[in-house]
């Protein structure tokens, strides 16, 4: 992870119902970053879910049983039994969607890097960290939008 993407997540822990909108959205925007290597259709639905109660469209109570069924669905996924990264890039794009869906932030933004660099191949998940580096830029400026947006930016380090 970025120096500039973890100082910015850390404006957002501990977590609290607080920053939990900010949370929230950058969740989703990591997961639907990634949504193109879901492969169940009832995952892409739990992330659409989580889409409606950003958008104020789904009650928020119903995060709690998005929460459980994905939860159910990221530890069953097959993934690969290669290191060719598709099954892998799958696997992680789906815990990111249970990240989110948690209101846990920092989770998703590391899983849905990791789907992204293996969607891209898998060689550069396992030995180039360089591989992260447009991922994590993305995401920090993503999270920082989403902060100024909220009031909530951090001061320059």
């Amino acid at each position: 992870m970025s120096p500039e993407l973890d100082r910015l997540l850390h404006t957002l822990e501990p977590a609290s119902p607080e920053n939990l909108d900010v949370r929230l959205r950058f969740g989703l925007l990591c997961a639907e970053r990634v949504a193109h290597l879901l492969e169940q259709a009832e995952v892409v639905a739990c992330l659409g879910a989580l889409r409606a109660i950003v958008e104020g469209r789904n009650a928020p109570a119903e995060r709690a049983r998005l929460g459980t069924r994905i939860d159910d669905l990221a530890n069953c996924h097959q993934g690969s039994q290669s290191l060719d990264g598709v099954g892998h890039a799958a696997v992680s794009a789906t815990y990111a969607c249970a990240k989110a869906i948690a209101g846990k932030a920092r989770q998703a933004a590391e899983y849905a890097a990791y789907a992204a660099v293996y969607g891209q191949g898998g060689y550069g998940a396992t030995s180039d960290p360089t591989a992260f580096e447009p991922e994590h830029e993305w995401q920090a400026t993503q999270l920082l939008g989403l902060l100024n947006a909220s009031h909530r930016a951090p001061s320059a380090a």
